[in-house]
């Protein structure tokens, strides 16, 4: 399944609902770079995502200005893809923005080549206000014993899904604790209704290491050199099975997949055309919000769900090495994180808040369909298991072999055995090709 997020010069999912009251203290201003009261400050800050996200990022900027007239900051912003094809040459050139927004599938890679700037002094100086956040949440952001990355938000991985789609199916929601058997009959049924299951199709990277959860194996070994299941049956299991549902047309033709831009209002949910779609919970939002029937959100199937679910770091914003503003930038991050102002603007798109404070502040402000995803965070949090570690450098390597690999198997190029017997001997190779 695709990012469900979004369109170059624009930003991601999920709420954009403005409201304002005044936050919490910030912590002072400057610190060591910008720091004289009143000295013009130049920041430039980059960000992944749809409209949405674009609109309401720009509003936080606009808002943080008003309160810090000597910053000035200038906003870069594209789809998922995009974003880090631009970020790369930035890197290579050493010309990052000062503070560029982080997924833990490029943690490592940027934080392992020296690119992110240890945030942990301005977490010691009050620089950044980590007073209500909890130290999990923090250490979702720490590579190698630093904190390389502030953790924005807590996500869980759901499927999100149209009762009323269903009903006129015929089908019944499943109960919480579903298995993929369950997920196969009821994409017989859809179909038989002429409907499909997933609005995109899955994203291999997100959804295998799940599966590979849920059987109390890895994607990686601890040390990340080599993968971690031990044999190639889970793999094998769980290609036969999405061969099977792509083979009955239950999902959307890689053709037709290919042409989507990963955006809420391409999602077949939205279109009437599937039952439900699959992601991350803070992907439900905006296409809630575009959905003229009410929407729900549910866990993925398992058995043993409960071990393949977790609760991860939606995304991040890093400080960047070469940046001369250093704790000008660290101090943007936590008004982000913690101002709820700001917050009454962000609420929750970039997962549901890590601080405390803001959390509580947001709860009687949320629609609906926000508090759908601050329900179902609270539920993840009973009913899930502590998240890997971060994927080592290299993973962003594997993820597209993963996704070329899969693409092998669905057209028929290779069989799911010899794909399985391919994907580790590759990624093996990758990894030990990083480890060096």
């Amino acid at each position: 399944m695709k990012k469900i997020i979004p369109v170059l010069v624009t930003a991601a999912m999920l709420l954009t609902t403005a409201a304002c009251s005044s936050g919490p203290a910030e912590p002072a201003s400057g610190g060591a770079a910008g720091g004289a009261a009143g000295e013009p400050v130049k920041l430039r800050i980059a960000w992944w995502g749809g409209q949405a996200r674009h609109d309401y990022t720009l509003k936080v900027i606009e808002l943080y200005q008003q309160k810090n007239p000597n910053v000035k900051i200038e906003a870069e912003y594209a789809t998922f893809d995009d974003y880090w094809k631009k970020l790369a040459p930035q890197a290579a050139a050493n010309q990052l923005p000062d503070i560029v927004q982080m997924d833990i599938s490029y943690l490592s890679q940027y934080a392992g080549r020296g690119q992110l700037a240890d945030l942990t002094p301005y977490t010691k100086d009050g620089t950044m206000d980590v007073s209500s956040i909890s130290p999990n949440a923090l250490s979702g952001g720490e590579v190698g014993g630093k904190l390389m990355a502030m953790n924005l938000g807590v996500n869980a991985l759901m499927t999100m899904y149209d009762p009323e789609l269903m009903k006129q199916a015929g089908i019944t929601p499943p109960p919480k604790n579903w298995t993929w058997d369950d997920f196969t009959a009821i994409g017989e049924k859809a179909k038989a209704g002429g409907k499909m299951i997933g609005g995109f199709a899955f994203r291999h990277d997100v959804f295998f290491p799940y599966y590979l959860r849920t059987l109390d194996q890895k994607m990686f070994s601890e040390d990340g050199s080599q993968i971690g299941y031990a044999d190639d049956k889970p793999f094998i299991d769980y290609f036969t099975m999405y061969q099977k549902w792509y083979d009955a047309s239950y999902l959307l033709p890689l053709d037709k997949e290919a042409q989507k831009k990963g955006t809420a209002e391409e999602d077949e949910v939205l279109l009437g055309k599937a039952l439900w779609t699959n992601g991350w919970s803070n992907q439900y939002l905006a296409v809630a919000n575009l959905s003229k029937n009410p929407l729900e959100l549910h866990p993925l199937p398992g058995p043993n769900g409960n071990k393949g679910l977790f609760l991860k770091p939606s995304m991040y914003f890093a400080v960047t090495n070469s940046s001369k503003q250093k704790a000008e930038a660290a101090k943007f991050i936590s008004f982000f994180v913690n101002d709820v102002e700001a917050n009454k603007l962000i609420k929750g798109d970039r997962g549901v808040p890590v601080s405390s404070k803001v959390k509580e502040a947001l709860k009687p402000l949320l629609t609906p369909n926000e508090a759908k995803i601050f329900d179902y965070i609270a539920w993840a949090e009973n009913n899930s298991s502590p998240m890997d570690p971060p994927s080592p450098v290299g993973a962003v390597e594997i993820e597209k072999l993963l996704r070329d690999t899969s693409e092998q198997i669905l057209y028929k190029k290779l069989t799911v055995e010899a794909a399985a017997a391919k994907f580790r001997k590759e990624a093996n190779a990758i990894l030990a090709k990083n480890k060096k």
